[in-house]
This record gives structure tokens, C-alpha cells and sequence, in this order.
């Protein structure tokens, strides 16, 4: 049924849960995985804005984001591994992970996104956002939620 998974994951005990769980998915449907991770931007220096950011700090951000997408994908890749799922990863800096998610989903041709959801609902979703929300209002791709 479905050829393609992306799974995004930040690493989070519940985005491991749909991790496990869309290697199941996958194994069942001799599908493949791609594991997708949105890395935030880190603050960028601002001439006249009063910020001031020494560069060996910024770069040590950078490499402190890269080493923890790095892991956090590692470890997703070696699950499908175990499991003889074919996977690889795509890390994407992006402040709207949401965007990055339908774009790479459709640059690869993924026929399915199946991501976690904390549930959040009322003031909670407003506050924090939902990517999962903005995935499913945006895209054409197939969602499968997992809570």
C-alpha cells in the first residue's frame, strides 16, 4: 500500500513511539523510511538591533544542533536496521519545521508522513503550535497521526 514513509522526529519519548511505530508500518508494507529532522536556526547577529553574539558561541550552537540531529536520527536508522527496514535521513534547518516536512515529502515522493502529536487542543495548540496541525492543514500527502 504505502512505498515511501517520512517520519519526522525530534527525539522526543513520543516521536520514538511513532519512530517504533512506523517501523512497523513499514516492515508490514516492505516500505521504506525516510527519518526527517528539523534543526532550528540559530540567533544570527543583527547589525544596529542591540544583539550581541560572539561567533565561537554561534558556532558552538551550530555544532551542538548537528551533533544532536546527528544522534537523534542515528538512533532511528539503526531501529529500521534491526528491523531490515530500509531508511535514511535528511536534516533541514528551518524555523517552520511544517514547511520542510511537505517540502521534503514531496521532493522525495513519499506517498505517507506519519508523525507524533502531544494532542495539545485549546489555548495550549494556540500557544504552542501544533506541526502536526500544520502538516495536516497543508499538505496533499496522506497523515498518519500518532498519539
Amino acid at each position: 500500500m504505502f512505498r515511501h514513509l517520512l517520519v519526522p522526529t525530534d527525539g522526543s519519548p513520543l516521536s520514538q513511539r511513532a519512530v517504533a511505530q512506523a517501523i512497523a508500518l513499514a516492515r508490514r508494507f516492505g516500505a521504506r523510511i525516510t527519518f526527517f529532522h528539523a534543526e532550528p536556526n540559530a540567533p544570527v547577529p543583527m547589525d544596529g538591533a542591540g544583539v550581541v553574539i560572539n561567533a565561537h558561541a554561534l558556532q558552538l550552537a551550530h555544532e551542538r544542533l548537528d551533533a544532536a540531529a546527528h544522534d537523534i536520527l542515528a538512533e532511528a536508522d539503526a531501529l529500521a536496521q534491526e528491523a531490515g527496514v530500509a531508511a535514511d535521513s535528511v536534516v533541514l534547518v528551518s524555523d517552520k519545521p511544517y514547511e520542510g516536512i511537505i517540502r521534503t515529502a514531496e521532493r522525495l515522493g513519499c506517498d505517507l508522513i506519519l508523525m507524533a502529536s502531544h494532542g495539545r487542543r485549546g489555548v495550549g495548540a494556540l500557544l504552542l503550535g501544533s506541526e502536526t496541525q500544520k502538516v495536516l492543514t497543508h499538505t496533499r500527502i496522506p497523515v498518519l497521526v500518532h498519539r
